[in-house]
C-alpha cells in the first residue's frame, strides 16, 4: 500500500499560551512539526477516514508535544510516542463518536469558499496514473474502514508507514506475537475487501 500524499497545517505554538518557551525551544518545536507532520497526519487520516477529524487529531497530537516540549530530549526519535498519542486520541474519538465518518479520497474538500478538488502531490502527472492512484486510495480507505481500531492501526503502521514488527510492538506496547496475529487478521480481511477492486483491474488489463 502506498502512503497518503496529503498535507495539512499543524497547530502552531501561538495557539497555546500557558507555557512560555525560549526562541530556541520554539525553533525545536517547529523542527519536530516539520519532521513528523506528514506521517502523523497520514496515520490519523487512515484511522478516521476523513480530513476534518484527521486535522483535529494531528493538531491535538502536536499540541501535546508542545505542552511537554521541555521533557522531550533533543534529537530523540519521537515516532513511537507520537503514534501512540494519535492512537489514544483516535480511541477517545471512537468513545465519543462510535461512527466516525469515512470519506473517500476522491471526494472534494469542503472550505469556506466552497468545495475544492482534493490534491495529491508527488504522483505521476499522466491523467490515467492519477485516476488509478485515486481509485486505489479510495478502495484502500473503504477497506480500512471495515477493520476494528486495533487491526486498522497495526496494518497502517506496517503496510503504509513501513514499521517493523518490533517497532510496532514498541509503539503499541503489546507483545510481538500480538502484532503478528493482528496483522495476519487485518491482511486477511483487507484481501477479501480489496478482491473486487483487484479483479476489476485484472479484467480491464485483459480487455
Amino acid at each position: 500500500m502506498d502512503r497518503l500524499a496529503v498535507m495539512t497545517p499543524m497547530a502552531r505554538p501561538s495557539t497555546v499560551r500557558a507555557v512560555q518557551y525560549t526562541p530556541e525551544e520554539l525553533a525545536r518545536y517547529e523542527l519536530i512539526v516539520q519532521r513528523y507532520a506528514r506521517h502523523v497526519y497520514n496515520i490519523a487520516y487512515r484511522l478516521v477516514g476523513n480530513a476534518s477529524d484527521a486535522r483535529d487529531l494531528s493538531q491535538e497530537a502536536f499540541l501535546r508535544v508542545y505542552r511537554a516540549l521541555r521533557r522531550v530530549q533533543p534529537d530523540a526519535p519521537l515516532e513511537s510516542w507520537l503514534y501512540r498519542i494519535v492512537n489514544n486520541l483516535y480511541i477517545d474519538l471512537l468513545r465519543k463518536r462510535p461512527k466516525v465518518r469515512i470519506e473517500s479520497l476522491d471526494a472534494p474538500v469542503e472550505t469556506a469558499r466552497g468545495e475544492l478538488p482534493r490534491e495529491f502531490p508527488d504522483i505521476d502527472s499522466s491523467p490515467e496514473a492519477m485516476l488509478e492512484r485515486e481509485q486505489l486510495d479510495a478502495a484502500i480507505q473503504r477497506a480500512l474502514g471495515t477493520l476494528s481500531a486495533e487491526l486498522r492501526l497495526v496494518v497502517i503502521l506496517s503496510d503504509i508507514e513501513g514499521f517493523s514488527y518490533e517497532e510496532i510492538a514498541s509503539i503499541l506496547r503489546v507483545p510481538l506475537g500480538t502484532v503478528k496475529s493482528r496483522l495476519h487478521r487485518a491482511r486477511q480481511i483487507l484481501q477479501q475487501r480489496l478482491r473486487p477492486y483487484v479483479d476489476a483491474r485484472r479484467q480491464g488489463w485483459d480487455e
